[in-house]
């Protein structure tokens, strides 16, 4: 029966499928939102509530080596509170150190970062462990005392301007072992660290957990790592299954939409272990042997220029899900664009367009398709009636009616199979691309990365939508599928809703520039009809 379906009747089943699989996907698969408490800005140890990680390696994975994992922290400081020490000012964002070496929190003073009230925004808001630059030691009483015994600081104020770095130094006592963190931090978001220690006991340091500001249902949230060979292995949060490690991995990093905390070493590599929360949430350690162990960080927004300006392979951060292939080069297109035209709202509109010329040649040969089809309905009607009870028959003098008219039944419906790939992968380049946050188009829409507050635009995307189907071709043959084909407007006029205003944008301005391709073809056609 499959052979009998008429090109309309494929689109129809290729639109209605997809908006399933993708409802779908996100119903079943991606994470759901979590609400997290405030933090104050003493932050508590948290020693109590770390979890237990294995004292031996759990199955690894095909890639993955085990290593010796980090001991259970939990009894090292029950009650204790970690006190902020030290303040480094940037020209565009605050960090705080607490007294157990850390960063205990970062405040982002970008207008774009800023939250609705206006206040400068916080990458932590749980009292999740680790922290970034935690480090927990594999001897039990050793870590119990790191966790009761506070750094000194070289310097509790630290003024860093865009021309250079500046440095503080950590140093904690431990009897036996002095542990000293030098860190250098740069006025774009990322550091080094050199952990020395006066003698090698071996211990664990953790880019820490993933920031919690934008956790929701449409993209990815917990931790990646970058393997030796360049695999990326991305484990969701509630999916962590204990202890994996991976050997000389060249970035480890806790990322939300928007945010991330990192390490990673493209020179040497580290020697990465995953564990997980009680949440099954994963949780980053980068183990250290060595009396010195230098490693590169990165914490704040996952925006590209930052990235890219760090180090062209940080920006991988970036992560797109199961459409990367397709997404990551349209990202960079859109960042292109973006040169040239400084309003994201027009920069979507001129990508939409490239796309759309890109793909004209199939488009083309689908609406000739269309048309030719639409000329041979009458006579596939006859064809239905005269064999409705022989399928095979009629399969037969379909496909010689084809032939002879020259006219390919699966032509209509290649160019719509076509944008849903590309449909997917804009939709997570507007999700995850934190450069469209508070990012205004023009009249109400102040951002687009969230959704039009009047649904003026998703109405718009409908009536497009209805529109290009008035002036589209069509051959039903049957009635029931003509009426499902009319009220998908409206079934995803209701879907984009909720969507960012960047991703409606860019789905109305594909229908505006579909309808006047479809107009220029109609009367193109016409006029050869005439002439023929």
């Amino acid at each position: 029966m499959i052979e009998n379906m008429n090109t309309q009747t494929r689109v129809v089943i290729a639109t209605v499928l997809s908006l399933l699989v993708f409802i779908g996907y996100d119903y079943f698969f991606m994470p759901k939102p979590q609400v997290a408490p405030e933090q104050n800005r003493t932050v508590k140890s948290a020693a109590a509530t770390a979890t237990t990680p294995q004292t031996t390696p759990a199955a690894q994975t095909p890639t993955a080596t085990p290593v010796q994992q980090p001991v259970k922290s939990a009894a090292a400081a029950p009650g204790i509170d970690a006190k902020v020490i030290a303040t480094v000012e940037t020209s565009n964002a605050r960090l705080e150190f607490d007294d157990l070496g850390r960063i205990s929190q970062m405040y982002l003073k970008d207008i774009q970062y800023r939250t609705e009230e206006g206040k400068e925004l916080k990458l932590f808001n749980s009292p999740r462990i680790p922290r970034p630059l935690e480090i927990r030691f594999s001897d039990p009483k050793l870590n119990e005392l790191a966790f009761k015994t506070p750094y000194t600081v070289s310097a509790h104020q630290l003024q860093i301007g865009q021309n250079g770095p500046g440095d503080l130094v950590f140093t904690q006592n431990l009897g036996d072992l002095t542990v000293r963190k030098i860190i250098t931090i740069y006025p774009d978001h990322h550091y080094d660290i050199d952990v020395k220690l006066s003698r090698p006991v071996p211990y664990f340091i953790s880019p820490g957990v993933r920031p919690d500001l934008r956790i929701d249902n449409y993209t990815v949230h917990g931790a990646m790592i970058e393997e030796a060979d360049g695999t990326l292995t991305i484990i969701d949060d509630g999916d962590a299954k204990g202890t994996e490690a991976f050997r000389k991995a060249r970035i480890a990093v806790a990322f939300d939409r928007y945010y991330a905390t990192a390490f990673y070493d493209f020179k040497n590599g580290m020697d990465v272990v995953v564990n997980k929360d009680a949440e099954e949430n994963p949780i980053l350690f980068v183990k250290g042997e060595s009396a010195e162990r230098t490693l590169h960080g990165y914490i704040g927004p996952k925006e590209y220029k930052i990235l890219h300006g760090i180090h062209p392979e940080l920006s991988k951060i970036i992560e797109f899900g199961w459409f990367t292939f397709i997404a990551a080069p349209m990202f960079k297109v859109l960042i292109w664009l973006h040169n040239f035209i400084p309003n994201w709202g027009w920069t979507i509109v001129a990508l939409t367009l490239l796309i759309r010329i890109i793909l004209y040649p199939l488009t083309y040969k689908g609406m000739v398709s269309m048309h030719k089809l639409k000329e041979l309905a009458p006579k596939i009607k006859e064809l239905q009636a005269k064999y409705k009870g022989d399928p095979q028959k009629l399969n037969a003098h379909m496909m010689e009616l084809y032939k002879k008219h020259k006219a390919n039944p699966l032509g209509g419906c290649l160019p719509m199979i076509l944008q849903i790939p590309v449909f997917f992968a804009i939709y997570r380049v507007l999700l995850n691309a934190i450069e469209l946050k508070g990012a205004p188009w023009i009249l109400w829409i102040h951002d687009l990365s969230v959704m039009d507050p009047y649904y003026v635009m998703p109405i718009l995307m409908g009536a497009s939508m209805w529109l290009h189907q008035r002036v589209t071709p069509s051959n039903f043959t049957d009635p029931m599928q003509e009426k499902i084909f009319k009220w998908l407007p409206v079934i995803f006029t209701f879907f984009f809703v909720t969507f960012p205003a960047g991703l409606v944008l860019y789905w109305l301005t594909n229908n505006i520039f579909s309808v006047a391709q479809q107009l220029m073809i109609n009367r193109m056609l016409e006029k050869n009809k005439k002439v023929a």
